[in-house]
């Protein structure tokens, strides 16, 4: 039954998590595009109100004029919308979802034993210690040199760098699959972590000058639109981490550290190239086509450095109908029970009896041949072999009768 709740507890909060991750990724990107494509205001009123960008949209039968005012407007209206909420609730989300997947199974999930063999609440010490020590080591980079001289480019060096060292201290600590979600979950944290102490106190202390009647500190307009660039930049590195556990060829591979790297890299340069492409539109800076380029480059190579190498048929597979049930069932027993047998009985699914074989046909050779994602981190070292072998059965029809 643990299980089970378990597995509802994941449908769930995934789902929850997926939606409120759009909903702040789309604000997110919105008003990037907003920022990039504001240009000086016409109307004299505006000018003489402080307003210092304008832009006209239509959408869904409407017109739409958003205008930005250059520190402050002169003026609060009575209802002011904040955008925060869908922030917590991506991290809150989250945090939960890495913790009754990742964190409640620790020994499954967490540790891999050939890279580390620690204890389940060493592991996970060391997990949420790289969400802490990163969110410190980046917040520390962007206080000592966000403001000074060419300090962006410092910034986004010494980032690069600091993300490189944590995907190659993960993917040689956690296993592979965890190590992906882990850096990814580490960034995030960041990114919340940027709206909750810096972007929106910022703003309330801006909304509070305004209320006092004080004049407005531009600083935290800066800050707060620093913090909030690199979240952008941070936001499709993010997004494959997390779905990187669907695809085991990546996280598997000797040199997982590398992949997660050089997609993360793809990642924002890709961006770079859409938050750049709205300027190239109104004249302010060159075509942005380089970033693309170097993004596509980059997935390219990952392509072909990863493509698999080919394989000698065995005896199994050029006669894959004379491959049983009763050939088969050993290589379960042994590799597959501990995880769905009588005891034990994960994502609901038992393997100790031919009709559960046969209901589960279809998965066990997705999960442990095509994909390889079974048995979970190897645990119970199945061979390539074997994997043929049950590749075999599954091609010869499957059956599990005599």
């Amino acid at each position: 039954m643990e299980s089970y709740f378990l597995d509802w507890a994941n449908l769930l909060l995934r789902w929850v998590h997926v939606i409120t991750a759009i909903a702040w990724v789309g604000s997110s990107f919105y008003f990037v595009f907003l920022d990039s494509s504001l240009t000086p205001p016409v109307d004299e009123d505006l000018k003489r109100q402080g307003v210092s960008g304008e832009l006209w949209a239509v959408h869904g039968g409407g017109f739409y004029h958003p205008v930005k005012f250059a520190v402050s407007p002169p003026q609060l209206p009575s209802h002011l919308h904040w955008f925060y909420w869908e922030s917590y609730s991506t991290w809150l989300s989250g945090f939960s979802l890495f913790t009754i997947s990742y964190l409640w199974s620790a020994s499954t999930y967490l540790i891999d034993k050939s890279r580390m063999d620690w204890a389940p609440a060493e592991a996970i010490a060391v997990a949420l210690g790289f969400l802490v020590v990163f969110w410190l080591l980046y917040d520390g980079i962007c206080r000592f040199f966000g403001q000074r001289k060419n300090g962006d480019a410092i910034v986004g060096g010494l980032v690069l760098v600091l993300v490189c060292v944590a995907a190659w201290l993960a993917c040689h600590w956690f296993a592979g699959r965890a190590a992906f979600l882990l850096v990814g979950a580490m960034i995030a944290t960041s990114m919340s972590a940027n709206v909750f102490f810096w972007i929106i106190p910022g703003q309330r202390t801006v909304v509070g000058q305004i209320k006092a009647g004080l004049p407005v500190d531009p600083i935290h307009g800066k800050r707060g639109k620093q913090r909030s660039v690199h979240n952008t930049y941070f936001t499709l590195p993010v997004l494959f981490a997390m779905l990187s556990n669907h695809y085991s060829f990546t996280y598997t591979h000797p040199q997982n550290w590398l992949i997660l790297i050089g997609m993360m890299f793809a990642g924002a340069a890709i961006r770079q190239f859409f938050v750049m492409r709205h300027g190239h539109k109104l004249g302010r800076n060159p075509h942005p086509w380089p970033y693309a380029a170097a993004g596509v480059v980059v997935l390219l190579g990952l392509i072909a450095w990863l493509r698999p190498a080919p394989v000698a048929p065995t005896v199994a597979t050029a006669h894959p109908a004379v491959v049983g049930y009763e050939q088969i069932k050993p290589v379960l027993a042994e590799r597959c029970y501990l995880c769905h047998g009588e005891q034990v009985q994960m994502k609901n699914v038992r393997l100790d009896s031919p009709e559960q074989v046969q209901a589960h046909a279809q998965a066990i050779y997705q999960q442990a041949v095509v994909s390889k994602i079974m048995p979970m981190n190897n645990a119970t070292g199945i061979t390539d072999a074997e994997r043929a072998l049950i590749g075999a059965w599954f091609q010869g029809g499957a059956k599990t009768a005599p």
